[in-house]
């Protein structure tokens, strides 16, 4: 039975005659063990353990890796090697096994967990909260089912980092896997055994990292990168890094769509990590070296035709600095292509007007040059582009509104008539007249933030009362709520997109197969298990970008799929764990358990998954269909859940916000946000949602200690106020 193990046991150095102490054990197996490190959402890196079986073949944690994610692992001499595949992996154990080119690492011997006796001394080497290599001996107190899973119960206290880290007999063989801590006592942790291995290695599901990595990857059928250097997209954006292997470090990322005959125009907004870089607009591209670029480089503007790969065939027609652009910030570059002629802008503003037309044809796209790091949003192409500027009656209203702002101080009019007499004015004055400015600017800013707020919660109210909502639009809102740059007619293109490139078929259940094998094996979607609480994985922007989400946003978007395909779903919002039911037009209804890659459930499955949330007994009304409020409200309950863990009360306003802006009767979430505008110092606002429930009389609450918080509310206005 264990023969594939007792192959790689072979492999490794005979482990010795007796038992050695928890030091000599520890010296004996560093070499063998490595840091585990992938890089998640906005760039993080996370850690765990693995440990080497053979030259190349490391063991680790399923959810140390995550899903999609770039992957590298650190040896104990500090060198790192690159993953290369996932040689397997598998949910249910929460194993996974690393490939990685060099097949100088030495492997641990493996021995036998089922010859384990309680009470038995062990030994778990691993990196706990990023502490490499720490050591710690305990004892294997017991075998315990955990989440369905047969695992080894041992009295070690296990921390973040530990995951995926050995554990040991004391003559240094593998004898489990150190996977999770325990939710009941600190020393006390749950190894998977070393023998589930074998299922693993005698049935493989390798994938190369090109196919495993799906984390920031730039659409192939929307962007085609050229010459080198790392494209990437996030929320929106399109983020590039790195030098391209040619002349000038030059690297192209040219665009899908059809270009339009002439006249047509393209545009972006471009910002650069360093002036010293350069990156922006190419067009009439051949695909290759041939191409015309806009673009920002040095604090000046460029306009330049590349006819080959070196110096030589490059021609810079012009250079100008412009006063429209603005460093260290977004700029909007702008290009019309007429016959015989280019015009090029920057913020508005004209920079070149100039004849030329040695290409008249060809794609068009982004470019970058040197060791730049930028950042591009909001590209576009089209026969005649709109102006992002606001208008000039925008602007007045703006000033007006910032004019009547209120400020926390004042310049003294003595030194404003020093000044007007031409007298010099002194430091303090300086001083106080930046202070005022600064608070100014702070509270233009905060005005920026609550009218983007009002605007979005409108928008999302008035989706929400159309008879049949367009959940994908009413999502984005939600996401957009934190992120006012957010293209979401971009992402609403993308899902038609989607729509398109799933493989016809001719019956519903067909159309769902072919969803699946689009979704989930083309595309790799999938559900967050390592960063199961981000932000992220509720913003439906994100789970596009990223494939990645949870139950209820990935479900959200299967059924919006689905519906656009002309299959009858819903969604089922069990317990702590969202899904879809497919309801055909002949033959039972079938439950979808997106988050698990689209397995279908019966109901003794889903029976299962409310006890396991729950701890009781599902009920018929468990299975009810959710409506579209009740999933927006949903969703905007998981983000208010992660905001109240990290104490950001700002936020837990926004998302009560969004809730009462789709059901404005929620008593609970009136009483939360009047709580939280009083710690934020909103006293107005903490009294007006006391004055709604005050009229209201809702069942359930005191009126009059009700009545007592309004009084003490209108006494600290009266206070603040003095």
């Amino acid at each position: 039975m264990f023969a594939l193990l007792l192959i790689l046991a072979d492999a490794a150095s005979p482990p010795p005659a007796r038992d050695l102490s928890t030091e000599d054990v520890a010296a004996m197996v560093k070499p063998s063990i490595v840091v585990v490190r992938q890089v998640g959402r906005e760039g993080r890196d996370g850690l765990g353990t693995g440990f080497v079986i053979s030259g190349g073949l490391i063991v680790t944690n399923q959810h140390v890796i995550g899903e999609g994610r770039a992957i590298s692992i650190e040896t104990a001499d500090g060198t790192r090697h690159d993953v290369t595949e996932i040689f397997a992996f598998d949910r249910k154990t929460d194993l996974a096994l690393l490939r990685v080119k060099t097949n100088d690492l030495p492997p641990l011997p493996l021995g036998d967990s089922s010859s384990l006796r309680d009470g038995q001394a062990v030994v778990a080497i691993g990196n706990p909260k990023g502490l490499k290599y720490s050591t710690v001996a305990g004892v294997v107190s017991g075998r315990r089912e955990v989440e369905g899973r047969n695992m080894l119960q041992v009295a070690i206290p296990v921390e973040q980092g530990n995951s995926g880290g050995p554990l040991l007999d004391k003559r240094g063989r593998v004898v489990g896997i150190i996977t999770m801590k325990s939710l009941v006592t600190e020393n006390l942790g749950f190894a998977m055994p070393v023998n589930t291995l074998q299922t693993l290695l005698a049935k493989p599901n390798p994938v190369l990292m090109k196919a495993w990595q799906t984390i920031g990857v730039l659409d192939p059928h929307e962007w085609t990168t050229l010459g080198g250097a790392t494209w990437r997209q996030r929320a929106g954006r399109i983020l590039v890094e790195g030098v391209g292997p040619g002349f000038g470090g030059r690297s192209l990322c040219l665009s899908s769509r059809d270009v339009p005959a002439l006249p047509y125009e393209i545009g972006v907004l471009v910002k650069l990590e360093d002036e010293r870089g350069a990156a922006g607009l190419v067009f009439h591209s051949d695909g290759g070296d041939k191409h015309y670029g806009f673009y920002p480089s040095g604090g000046k503007m460029r306009f330049v035709r590349f006819a080959g790969a070196d110096v030589f065939s490059w021609n810079v027609l012009e250079e100008k600095a412009s006063p429209g652009y603005r460093e260290g910030d977004w700029n909007e570059l702008r290009v019309r292509v007429e016959k015989g002629r280019i015009r090029c802008w920057v913020n508005d503003t004209e920079v070149f007007n100039r004849e030329e037309e040695a290409f008249t044809s060809g794609a068009v796209g982004l470019a970058k040059f040197r060791d730049t790091v930028a950042e591009f949003k909001r590209f576009r192409v089209a026969k005649k582009l709109t102006s992002t500027a606001p208008s000039q009656a925008l602007m007045a209203k703006i000033n007006k509104a910032a004019d009547e702002l209120p400020l926390l101080g004042q310049i003294p009019s003595t030194i404003v008539e020093k000044i007007s007499d031409g007298k010099p004015p002194t430091l303090s004055a300086l001083r106080e007249q930046a202070r005022v400015l600064e608070q100014r600017a702070t509270q233009l800013r905060k005005l920026a933030t609550a009218l983007h707020l009002r605007e979005t919660l409108d928008e999302l109210s008035r989706v929400m009362k159309a008879k049949d909502p367009d959940m994908i639009h009413a999502a984005l809102l939600i996401a957009r709520i934190d992120n006012d740059e957010l293209d979401i007619q971009g992402y609403r293109d993308e899902v038609n997109r989607m729509v398109r490139r799933v493989k016809p078929a001719a019956d519903e259940r067909g159309k769902l197969a072919s969803l699946d094998q689009y979704l989930f094996r083309e595309k790799g979607f999938h559900g967050s298990r390592s960063d199961y609480y981000n932000r992220s994985n509720s913003y439906l922007s994100e789970v596009i970008d990223d494939r990645e989400g949870l139950p209820i946003t990935l479900s959200l978007l299967y059924m919006e799929l689905a519906k656009r395909l002309g299959v009858r779903v819903e969604g089922v919002g069990l317990p702590g764990h969202f899904v879809v039911r497919h309801m055909p037009v002949k033959g039972t209804s079938t439950l979808i358990d997106v988050f698990e890659g689209g397995s279908r459930m019966n109901r003794i499955d889903a029976a299962r998954k409310v006890r396991e949330f729950t701890g009781r007994e599902m009920t018929d009304e468990d299975l009810e269909p959710m409506t579209p409020k009740q999933i927006v409200v949903r969703i905007l309950h998981n983000l208010l859940s992660v905001a109240r863990s990290e104490r950001d009360a700002p936020a837990m306003i926004r998302y009560v916000d969004a809730i009462l802006a789709v059901s404005p009767e929620s008593m609970e979430e009136r009483g939360l946000r009047a709580s939280l505008r009083f710690q934020v110092g909103d006293l107005e606002g903490a009294e007006a949602d006391v004055d709604w429930l005050l009229d209201k009389k809702p069942e359930g609450i005191d009126l009059d200690r009700l009545g007592q918080l309004k009084r003490f509310l209108e006494r600290q206005r009266r206070i603040k106020g003095e």
